[in-house]
């Protein structure tokens, strides 16, 4: 092949990986785990993981969430002294900053869904980052039923019901005033946490249902 088409060649195949929203470089070694699904490399870029979100570990003093130490424990021992590749959706940084990427393994495995599949922290979604929603939501209703990690403490007292909003992914309880603010083609009903968790939808961070 001569050299001109072969150049040309190459050049087709980063752009289609660019695309595609791969990270090509796949040497990326975990220099701290924040949390259940954050990390920081050795470059010194925080990570957060896509499509999932984990318990808060409390840093001023107060209760951390259920499970929260766990789930940097577990996060922990899946990366470290790993090579990690990551994967882009459409958005690649949030507003703090921080990358935002699938992140696999040598073995091809993404730490985000094996966290879900084992109770560590739950779907969360944000338009347009969605690419993965299906895979992950299938491992959330695997560990729902098999009552793994977070999905194994006693359900809180419930509301009657619970409102969802098909835009965001969230779920309030009927008196929060985001629930308000919904609009009446997203509006959908949850009569149970549960209901709403199994469909992928996260609660709301204001009135925490």
């Amino acid at each position: 092949m001569p050299v001109i088409k072969a150049k040309k060649a190459i050049l087709f195949i980063i752009m289609l990986f660019a695309c595609l929203g791969f990270a090509l470089e796949s040497s990326n070694e975990v220099k701290y785990v924040s949390d259940g699904d954050t990390i920081v490399l050795d470059s010194g870029e925080t990570i957060r993981y896509l499509g999932i979100d984990a318990p808060e570990i409390d840093r001023e003093g107060g209760k951390s969430e259920f499970l929260a130490e766990d789930a940097r424990d577990f996060n922990l021992s899946l990366v470290k002294h790993a090579k990690l590749s990551l994967e882009y959706d459409r958005e690649t940084r949030d507003h703090y900053g921080r990358i935002l990427a699938y992140v696999f393994l040598e073995n091809g495995d993404m730490v985000n869904a094996i966290l879900i599949r084992n109770g560590m922290a739950h779907v969360m979604s944000k338009a347009p980052n969605i690419k993965y929603r299906a895979i992950l939501l299938d491992c959330q209703r695997e560990a729902m039923k098999k009552r793994l990690g977070i999905w194994s403490r006693e359900r809180k007292k419930e509301e009657k019901f619970y409102l969802g909003n098909k835009h965001s992914y969230r779920f309030h309880r009927p008196g929060c005033p985001f629930a308000d603010k919904i609009s009446r083609q997203n509006v959908v009903r949850f009569m149970s946490r549960y209901e709403a968790f199994w469909e992928g939808y996260s609660p709301c961070k204001g009135c925490r249902p």
